[in-house]
């Protein structure tokens, strides 16, 4: 891939770095540095986060504390330190350490159930969802959280930072409740319930995860257990805490990353079904992005043109012969226009990448300290409206690419569209044998969710708080709602490879066996017409007969395999005519119709003979991988080999089905199709199949 390509190269290093921070990684907070890649290793869990040591960094923070002291003995009014808290500002106390408290209290309003605080099996039958956030979203939060305090601004001292930092080495993480945020004045209460579990308050809970077991107790509990110190608010101190967009962005970055893998995934996909459909490469030359010099477009055509190379499928790369003489002379737009399809949203990806990037290393409070000017500056840097922004464009941008995945499944499973695969990508006869007909009910599924989720969040902001928060960005609802998308995309993902693999399966299978019968016929001929026809028209009707044998079974997918094997034997014998007439030598006598039916009869038995030995071979040792590009070729290696989801052969793969065969060297299991599809969905959540996008040899 070339350095040019920009968003795979960021895909490509997000993923890298991740995987280079593994359990027991220890990561330097500086306030400066942050990345994506490093909050969603955190996020997963099994990462040693410390403050650093530097002494600039160290002397910031001490300084935002003690500006914030002398602005106090002055007597000057700080807005959340002596006075009420937003619509409220206008009272004033000296009570500063009780007004945190005070804080505290009123933002820890959030509502997690009582049957989600304790360990099942599972949700209570009673409500759909949990109502606490996952944890990795609230590592991820706790995380951003002390890289934004420890930019020296927020008055909060190390004492707290480092107890944030302690609970995330000591995977005690708080439980927070999932709704409830408006994201106005920061995250607030999410935010609260991360404070509260410092404080030790005793009605918060938190979860603690050792070894493969989780366990809930009280934060008091959970701070006794393991001899931490209760945390103290000092003046500003709680409000420091939950004043910023935390939560918002420690999600964020989760979808980021995610997302951006989807989008790779998207690209790579689009290789393998040029692939199965015999595509044409020519939609990805250069020459036509740099006429329409989009950066997006031209990675695109870049991307999946390297991805194809080695491909005997593809149009353009290497094959030699032309498995697709009849049909589109140019690919419909589910192939044709990726570039121009996918293009815009890597630049939308990219531009919310950077919005995110910069959130993390920002100073989400107020008021914030100026240490260095001696001011404390009051203003909105917790108004998260650029994570919104980020959110609602990769939101978008995962639609368009789950409708991507939706088209060209349609295009793969659909016999009037799949360039002469069998209905519904069944191994065996369709009037039976429906494999992939459910699988394209449940895409339209996951399409009209994800279409439903694509609507914009920040449309439906409702003035909150006295009317003091009267615009709020919903950044954190926008960014569950993005999490939502991109799960449900990489659902698309995964059902995509599953029918994207059984189509390469099924053209090879159908090349080698047209090949083969070819082949023999071709020997045939010899023996049936030496005496019969001149050796030009044998000639002829060896150039008419391989055309005529692949267009009829192609044309013949939606019947049985008895059918299609009378069909092609009708079109030898069409084709044999043909040549006749053209030489002028149709047969008149009964000797001649004797032998053209005797050797109709020979090309169906002949069709039906190496089709059974042809199934069963390729079932036992499938050839695939050797006709496939580089991009199809390591995705198709994960699903067939890594993650061991075979080739669907039909009926016969119907648990219980004790009276059919299942061909092939191993015993392997049957399951129901749903089951081998959630395999490939496990891999790309947990990040197993980005083996296979960014190590392509290349």
């Amino acid at each position: 891939m070339s350095s040019s390509s920009e968003h795979f190269q960021t895909a490509s290093d997000l993923w890298r770095k991740a995987q280079s921070l593994k359990n027991g990684s220890n990561i330097t907070i500086t306030g400066k540095e942050l990345d994506i890649a490093t909050v969603f290793a955190v996020s997963q869990g099994g990462r040693q986060p410390f403050l650093t040591e530097d002494k600039a960094t160290c002397a910031r923070i001490h300084e935002s504390v003690e500006q914030l002291n002398h602005y106090l003995e002055k007597g000057r009014a700080v807005y959340g330190v002596t006075t009420g808290f937003g619509g409220s500002a206008d009272s004033r106390t000296k009570e500063v350490h009780k007004l945190q408290i005070s804080l505290l209290q009123h933002t820890q309003s959030g509502v997690i159930l009582a049957s989600d605080q304790v360990i099942n099996d599972g949700i209570a039958e009673h409500h759909s969802e949990l109502t606490s956030m996952p944890m990795s979203w609230v590592r991820a939060a706790m995380l951003v959280r002390c890289n934004a305090t420890a930019r020296g601004h927020s008055a909060v001292t190390m004492g707290v930072l480092q107890a944030i930092l302690r609970l995330l080495r000591h995977d005690i993480i708080p439980m927070v409740p999932l709704k409830g945020s408006i994201s106005a004045s920061g995250d607030l209460m999410p935010l609260a319930f991360m404070a509260g579990a410092i404080e030790g308050n005793p009605d918060i809970k938190v979860c603690q995860r050792q070894g493969e077991s989780l366990k809930i107790l009280s934060a008091e509990a959970a701070l006794e257990l393991h001899q931490i110190p209760k945390i103290r608010f000092g003046p500003k101190e709680a409000l420091g805490l939950v004043n910023g967009t935390a939560s918002s962005a420690g999600l964020a970055s989760i979808v980021m990353y995610e997302a951006h893998h989807v989008a790779t995934l998207s690209q790579a996909f689009t290789a393998l079904v040029v692939e199965a459909m015999l595509g044409n490469s020519e939609s990805f030359h250069p020459f036509i992005s740099e006429a329409r010099p989009h950066p997006g477009q031209i990675e695109v055509s870049r991307n999946i043109l390297a991805m194809l190379q080695g491909s005997y499928l593809a149009k353009g790369i290497r094959n030699s012969k032309d498995y697709a003489p009849e049909g589109l002379v140019q690919d419909r737009y589910a192939l044709r226009s990726t570039p121009q399809w996918i293009g815009p949203q890597l630049e939308d990806l990219l531009s919310a990448n950077k919005q995110i990037t910069t959130e993390l290393n920002s100073s989400a409070d107020n008021p914030i300290i100026d240490a260095e000017a001696q001011e404390v500056y009051y203003g909105a840097n917790f108004q998260a409206a650029a994570v919104t922004s980020a959110m609602e464009k990769t939101r978008l941008a995962i639609q368009m690419l789950g409708k991507l995945f939706f088209a060209q499944a349609t295009e793969l499973i659909d016999a009037n569209l799949n360039n002469g695969l069998p209905a519904n990508l069944c191994a065996d006869n369709p009037s039976l044998s429906f494999t992939m007909k459910g699988v394209d009910v449940n895409m339209a599924a996951y399409m009209s969710e994800l279409g439903f989720l694509a609507n914009p969040v920040s449309t439906h902001v409702q003035s909150a708080e006295m009317g003091n928060q009267s615009i709020n960005s919903l950044a954190l609802l926008s960014s569950r709602m993005t999490k939502k998308a991109v799960e449900l995309v990489s659902l698309m993902g995964a059902t995509c490879l599953y029918v994207g693999c059984q189509a390469l399966d099924l053209r090879v299978m159908q090349i080698e066996y047209l090949d083969e019968l070819y082949s023999i016929l071709q020997n045939d001929l010899g023996s049936f017409f030496a005496s019969s026809l001149e050796p030009k028209g044998i000639e002829s009707y060896k150039m008419q007969l391989r055309k005529q044998l692949t267009s009829c079974w192609r044309a013949s997918s939606r019947l049985d395999n008895a059918e299609r094997f009378n069909a092609v034997a009708d079109g030898a014998v069409l084709s044999l005519l043909r040549v006749l007439k053209n030489s002028n030598q149709m047969p008149s006598e009964p000797w001649a119709l004797s032998l053209v039916q005797t050797w109709r009869s020979n090309v169906e038995s002949k069709a039906t003979s190496i089709y059974e030995v042809a199934f069963r071979r390729f079932c036992a040792k499938q050839t695939t991988e050797q006709y496939l590009g580089v991009g199809s070729r390591a995705l198709y290696r994960m699903v067939r080999k890594e993650l061991a989801v075979p080739f669907h052969q039909g009926l016969g793969e119907h648990p219980g089905s004790e009276d059919t065969v299942i061909y092939g060297e191993n015993v392997r299991p049957r399951k129901i199709i749903g089951n081998w599809i959630a395999t490939i969905y496990e891999a790309i959540l947990d990040g197993r199949m980005n083996h296979a996008l960014y190590d392509i040899p290349r």
